[in-house]
């Protein structure tokens, strides 16, 4: 589970800690069921996409709800388009700061050459 998802053990438990994944117990052994994998993928592109936890576990759970899981899907999409507006909004800023802090740049390599001082690179 650890080689095909990228994560290690400690991961892992974390995560059923959190009450997010249920893996069966043999034992000391923790064995990852076909569903403990579905859960673990989703878990990870909720992260990857900047999901909270909470966020992840909420989702996790309509996913059982017995409605076809419309109501998943529908609190999936709410959270995905507002984090793509988060996402364009950050971009925009980051974009903004760039360009000033080129200028700046900009406006002290012409001050260095007016004052006929050699510019390090």
């Amino acid at each position: 589970m650890c080689d095909q998802f990228d994560v290690t053990p400690r991961t892992l438990r974390f995560y059923e800690s959190k009450e997010l994944l249920f893996p069966k117990r043999q034992g000391q052994k923790r064995l990852f069921t076909k569903k403990c994998r579905g859960r673990l993928k989703l878990i990870l592109r909720g992260k990857r996409f900047g999901f909270s936890l909470e966020d992840i576990r909420q989702l996790l759970e309509m996913y059982d709800m017995g409605d076809q899981q419309q109501t998943q899907l529908l609190r999936t999409y709410e959270l995905a388009t507002d984090k793509l507006t988060d996402l364009k909004n950050q971009r925009d800023e980051i974009e903004e700061t760039i360009k000033e802090l080129q200028q700046q740049i900009q406006w002290g390599k012409e001050l260095i050459s007016s004052m006929g001082l050699v510019e390090r690179t």
